[in-house]
């Protein structure tokens, strides 16, 4: 019953002000979906950051050219700016590097914010 009314919320709140089960029940199914790929983002986020945790040497490796988190953070934040400036047809032709510098700013974000703390504790 709990589900049916979360379900009936979405479908609401985008828009649907029908009763009928079976768009009903369709939102519930894009709902759902849209909650496990959010979960799925989340954990591979997560794992990456993982992997990175041991020691600060593996967080630049991670950031490539840049010498800093800082300076990675703006060569990311100064791509992606560039990227939406970009014609369509070259942006489709960059997924790879928007990928890559959306990673970076994940990895360096995180690691500005909370890696002196994790490795202090990990010396500790």
């Amino acid at each position: 019953m709990t589900t049916d009314r979360t379900a009936a919320a979405f479908a609401r709140a985008n828009g649907y002000a029908g009763d009928s089960p079976a768009l009903i029940e369709s939102f519930a199914a894009i709902r759902a979906e849209g909650i496990r790929q959010a979960r799925q983002g989340h954990d591979r986020r997560k794992a990456m950051v993982d992997a990175l945790k041991p020691s600060p040497a593996l967080v630049l490796a991670a950031l490539g050219p840049a010498l800093s988190i800082d300076e990675a953070i703006e060569d990311a934040r100064r791509f992606l700016t560039f990227w939406r400036a970009m014609p369509r047809w070259r942006r489709e032709r960059s997924q790879g590097d928007l990928a890559r510098a959306r990673r970076q700013l994940l990895v360096a974000r995180f690691f500005r914010r909370h890696g002196q703390r994790l490795w202090q504790r990990e010396a500790a």
